[in-house]
């Protein structure tokens, strides 16, 4: 089974930046497409970004076209949401996942992303 451990998330400013990490273990990581998803305390997850298991094809909801890029290190199972141009609305709780989710892994514990004005 999949482990999933958030990181990299924190208080920042209006317009900074921030580089978040998902490690995974278990050999199966680089068999999957994976994805970074959102969610804001009582409001269903949302999905924000995704990436094959080779690293190719990203894909962006349009609200973070431009400023966020997702991008994966299999030697080191560990896939990355770097954040730029941050604005209040990315406020949220963020997760990483298999794309799309498979129900035998479990969400981790996400990591939190404050965006002040």
């Amino acid at each position: 089974q999949v482990q999933l451990v958030e990181s990299g998330g924190g208080l920042v400013q209006a317009g900074g930046s921030l580089r978040l990490s998902c490690a995974a273990s278990g050999r199966t990581f680089s068999s999957y497409a994976m994805g970074w998803f959102r969610q804001v305390p009582g409001k269903e997850r949302e999905f924000v970004a995704a990436i094959s298991w080779s690293g190719g094809a990203p894909y962006y909801i349009d609200s973070v076209k431009g400023r966020f890029t997702i991008s994966r290190d299999n030697a080191k199972n560990t896939v990355y949401l770097q954040m730029n141009n941050l604005k209040p609305e990315d406020t949220a709780v963020y997760y990483c996942n298999t794309h799309p989710p498979k129900a035998t892994i479990s969400w981790g514990q996400g990591t939190q992303v404050t965006v002040s004005s």
